[in-house]
């Protein structure tokens, strides 16, 4: 039985059901704030008026966090179920016209996935849908799956093997990694030994708080080269690749992303002589999301751009 209070619609609107909803699973007005688009004092505003309705706390500080009361949990399933109710209406409701349409699509994606994937994705919406905009994400794995389920990012594209509770997953193609180092390197081949390799100086990529698989690859190159030839650590592929084009450094990077900016900054292609695993770039949208209009065809549209079968794929190196 709904714990909801009687007549709750002639008091509260869908705003503050969401903001009640988003800060059960944030804990943070900080960061509830972030998710909802909305000022810090909007959403305190709005949490006000919910202790109002309900003559309750709700959410008591302990800590650095925003801990619910036993009445805050107790209705977190009702307004779960009427935020879902509604999403499905609109879902249903809605129809979605990519020649008509001027939605603005969220993607979360690490830097590599935005420079290698951009590029055509902006192409073919330039043909399939010219009023449609797409919107870059920073991506911190502790908003992650957060983001997804509340609809603040329509996708997440790359490879992150612990997104899986309520997430649908759709493989696009598979990579390997490459190092690039500057043209007219004094000491290093294209096919250089492990030896020669681990002794060079490394610009390493710091991929901890992505959640992306290329953290595996970082803790195999951290095992495998002298922590004194790591000489910068950085949080993005495309300053590790600027930072080793100045100076006699190698990064090491998926294979796509090297293959492109090696060519735009007139790099050196360099297979690591490391065992580095392969991984699966896909596409990750949140159940809620699955019979939606809009994302169902963005996600055809990406699928149809990528897919193991494409132009694109196979001309990966």
């Amino acid at each position: 039985m709904s714990t909801m209070p009687r007549g709750y619609a002639d008091g509260l609107d869908l705003n503050q059901l969401r903001v009640m909803d988003v800060l059960l699973r944030e804990r943070s007005v900080t960061r509830s704030s972030m998710v909802l688009n909305t000022t810090q004092p909007a959403l305190s505003k709005a949490l006000s008026r919910l202790r109002c309705y309900f003559d309750d706390p709700l959410f008591v500080r302990v800590g650095l966090q925003m801990e619910p009361t036993p009445k805050a949990l107790g209705m977190a399933p009702a307004v779960r179920a009427i935020l879902d109710g509604v999403q499905s209406l609109q879902a249903e409701q809605v129809p979605f016209d990519p020649r008509l349409s001027n939605r603005n699509f969220s993607f979360l994606a690490v830097d590599a996935a935005i420079v290698v994937m951009l590029p055509p994705i902006v192409r073919a919406l330039e043909t399939e849908a010219p009023n449609v905009h797409v919107s870059a994400m920073p991506l911190e794995a502790e908003h992650l799956h957060g983001w997804l389920q509340s609809g603040k990012a329509d996708l997440a594209i790359g490879s992150y093997p612990l997104l899986t509770q309520g997430i649908r997953r759709q493989m696009l193609f598979s990579a390997t990694y490459m190092s690039v180092m500057r043209r007219g390197h004094p000491r290093l081949s294209r096919t250089p030994s492990v030896e020669d390799f681990i002794a060079e100086k490394h610009v390493l990529v710091a991929a901890e708080r992505t959640g992306h698989a290329m953290q595996i690859a970082q803790e195999a190159l951290e095992a495998a080269i002298p922590p004194q030839n790591i000489t910068i650590r950085v949080p993005g592929f495309t300053a590790a690749v600027l930072a080793a084009k100045q100076t006699d450094a190698l990064v090491t990077l998926p294979s796509p992303l090297a293959a492109v900016l090696a060519r735009e900054l007139d790099l050196e292609l360099v297979k690591p002589p490391v065992r580095l695993p392969k991984f699966e770039i896909a596409q990750y949208w949140h159940e809620r999301y699955h019979r939606e209009p809009g994302n169902k065809w963005m996600r055809s549209m990406l699928h149809n751009l990528f897919n193991a079968g494409s132009k694109f794929a196979a001309a990966l190196p």
